[in-house]
């Protein structure tokens, strides 16, 4: 059984849980607001980011339908430590977040399943830290795009929903740079243009680029 059965079948955690609709560009939280639940997505996709500077992001990873949001405020963290923002139209189910760690308590299978999730999602920080850090940029946007190109971001036509501008947050430049890199990939045939759409032609390239760039 995975995680969204799990979710579905909690008969117990029902009493606690209220079910939220966000349309496309929605805040779901901000960094720095208190943090009275725990989100787990339904449908949609969500970008988390950090607030960075007044105007300046860092997109940080997309949760898409089985992953929770604002796990932390379980371990008593009181506010969140980072922005949530739908990307499409998005379903949150916002669990109180008291109730949630006496069910993980009594739930082992199910504790370890979000263990599993949550060690997956720290090892995506780790690489997201390695990209702002050591990479060049034409290495910080291949990063990127193959995030982003996961085969559930794709089911879900991810780069349909995002701008230039967010392709450029996850790679830590600018707008304007990641627009010249895009074309030039487009020019050495690694991926395809069409409209918003981005089509990776060549992932081996592109990986090589990531991991040398």
């Amino acid at each position: 059984m995975d995680l969204t059965d799990n979710i579905k079948n909690l008969d117990n955690l029902n009493a606690y849980k209220t079910r939220v609709q966000y349309l496309k560009g929605e805040t779901i939280f901000k960094q720095g607001a208190f943090a009275p639940y725990v989100m787990y997505v339904v449908e949609g996709l969500v970008k988390v980011y950090l607030q960075t500077g007044i105007d300046k992001n860092t997109s940080i990873s997309v949760a898409a339908e089985g992953e929770f949001l604002a796990f932390s405020s379980v371990f008593g963290e009181p506010v969140h430590t980072y922005s949530a923002q739908a990307i499409s139209n998005t379903e949150i189910c916002m669990i109180e977040k008291e109730s949630l760690k006496k069910i993980l308590l009594e739930n082992p299978e199910f504790a370890l399943q979000i263990t599993s999730q949550n060690y997956r999602n720290e090892r995506h920080l780790f690489e997201v830290i390695k990209n702002i850090s050591y990479k060049q940029m034409r290495g910080k946007l291949a990063s990127a795009l193959l995030y982003l190109s996961q085969e559930e971001f794709l089911k879900k036509n991810i780069f349909e929903f995002l701008t230039r501008q967010d392709i450029a947050d996850f790679a830590s430049i600018s707008a304007e740079s990641a627009i010249k890199f895009l074309k030039e990939f487009e020019k050495e045939n690694i991926i395809s243009l069409n409209g918003k759409n981005i089509i990776i032609d060549d992932a081996a390239q592109l990986l090589n680029i990531s991991k040398n760039g």
